[in-house]
């Protein structure tokens, strides 16, 4: 006897270690109608929303992924014995935004945007697997080019890089702040 759909669904993504694409997720199941497997994937977040789990389901990195509800983090951090998040310094912040911006990009590139060297910067963001070498620059020198990896995608809660904000919308978001600050 098969298993519903669902379940199918739900067990593919409680055993994969990244993000599962609906499309991996088609090709899996390709016994199924590939409408109605993306059917079954909706339901199935949707019934986690409805429920009161200490679980669910979100799309970051390309795909679906369990996640705990922010709602349990302190506890989830206490078991675990994290004491804080890692957390990214405004330099890697700005590095980082900048690769994700402007990519492919070179270390000196980088660097002129920021204004200072970045290579200490773009050397720990490498190690954090934040970005990546995608190959080199066809320009004297051929410098390394960088790419932001679905590690980066992952850590903030992006399904791809389409879902960052654009221009207008930072320009709104800040002209608000300065706003709201200034009253």
């Amino acid at each position: 006897m098969t298993p519903a759909l669902k379940d199918l669904i739900e067990a593919l993504i409680f055993i994969s270690l990244e993000p599962l694409s609906l499309e991996k997720i088609k090709a899996v199941l390709s016994e199924f109608d590939p409408a109605e497997v993306e059917t079954a994937v909706q339901e199935l977040i949707a019934s986690y929303e409805a429920g009161s789990r200490g679980i669910q389901i979100i799309q970051s990195g390309g795909g679906y992924v369990f996640t705990t509800r922010p709602e349990c983090d302190p506890w989830v951090r206490k078991h675990l014995k994290i004491d804080k998040r890692s957390k990214l310094t405004s330099a890697s912040l700005e590095t980082l935004s900048i690769v994700a911006y402007h990519q492919p990009i070179t270390l000196s590139e980088i660097s002129a945007l920021r204004g200072v060297d970045s290579s200490y910067t773009v050397k720990n963001l490498l190690e954090k697997k934040l970005i990546k070498i995608t190959g080199r620059k066809k320009s004297p020198g051929n410098p390394l080019i960088y790419r932001t990896t679905e590690r980066f995608l992952t850590h903030f809660g992006l399904n791809s890089l389409d879902d960052l904000p654009t221009e207008e919308e930072i320009a709104k978001l800040l002209g608000e702040e300065n706003q709201s600050a200034s009253e």
